[in-house]
């Protein structure tokens, strides 16, 4: 158990997340837990699910927090960090905000033990993975309170180098949605070709879970185990030609860059122009 009092500023999908994933694994306790938001019905509904503490005075709950927890929208963030005078100079602030960079969070604050951290939707059942970098004013015991916070998402990488946050961002923090779109995509295709849309979605949602598996466990690079279910003139050759031609590869490169841009462009840093490598397809 860490033993510190943890302010949630910003009660949304991702930190109720992180207090499910650290009562899960008996981390903390609710009654040092405290939500703070704008919506009261919010704060009822977590107090009614975890038994934490609730308010809508960020400074009040920030006050006398061991770790302070910003998860909020990027674009509310400058706004946010004007009532937040009240943090304790020896608290830990633990940012989940996209494109927030430590300078900038430090700066807004007024505050150096900064941990800036990129989470993904799957920590909601704590099967995610967060990439995190700390400033160079936390404590080793600040970064392990860290580590074991991020944990409670699922699996955790450090990186020294902070400009990895944002190439997280739009890797791992938005692929989610790249595989949820695939998915849909191949479901609709199902249903396209007749089959129902239970079935459809069965055969997919398995398909994808135990290629991935398969994956983990076959430790081999992914272009070995796509030719060995590519039989010369079979189906999966005449698919993976159509996908090769209409830009697959191409299409998920520039997406990826798109929101890496975006990334930068919400922690107003300006984003570099999209490179030859991005401008053309390989296969």
């Amino acid at each position: 158990m860490l033993n510190k009092k943890i302010a949630f500023i910003g009660p949304g999908v991702m930190a109720e997340a992180m207090i499910a994933g650290l009562l899960r694994q008996k981390l903390a306790q609710p009654d040092k837990m405290t939500a703070s938001g704008p919506r009261p019905e919010r704060g009822q509904e977590l107090h009614k699910k975890y038994a934490i503490l609730t308010t809508t005075d960020n400074a009040d709950a920030a006050s006398e927090a061991d770790v302070v927890v910003l998860s909020i929208k990027p674009q509310r963030l400058s706004e946010v960090m004007k009532g937040l005078k009240t943090i304790r100079p020896e608290a830990l602030v633990l940012s989940i905000i996209a494109g927030a960079s430590i300078k900038k969070v430090g700066a807004g604050l007024k505050h150096k033990a900064i941990v800036r951290s990129m989470p993904n939707t799957p920590g909601q059942i704590g099967e995610g993975i967060t990439v995190w970098a700390a400033s160079a004013e936390t404590t080793s015991e600040q970064r392990e309170i860290a580590r074991a916070m991020l944990g409670a998402l699922g699996e955790e990488v450090y990186v020294e180098d902070e400009g990895y946050l944002d190439m997280a961002t739009a890797l791992s923090g938005t692929g989610p949605a790249y595989v949820f779109l695939f998915t849909e995509a191949l479901i609709d295709a199902g249903v396209h070709m007749g089959l129902p849309r239970r079935i459809a979605e069965q055969l997919v949602l398995q398909t994808i879970k135990g290629s991935t598996t398969f994956y983990e466990q076959a430790e081999r690079h992914p272009a070995t185990l796509r030719n060995q279910v590519t039989s010369p003139g079979g189906t999966s050759a005449e698919a993976l030609y159509y996908l090769e031609k209409a830009g697959f590869r191409t299409a998920i490169s520039r997406a990826v860059w798109a929101a890496y841009q975006r990334s930068l462009e919400l922690g107003k840093e300006q984003p570099t122009h999209i490179p030859d490598s991005h401008m053309e397809g390989s296969s």
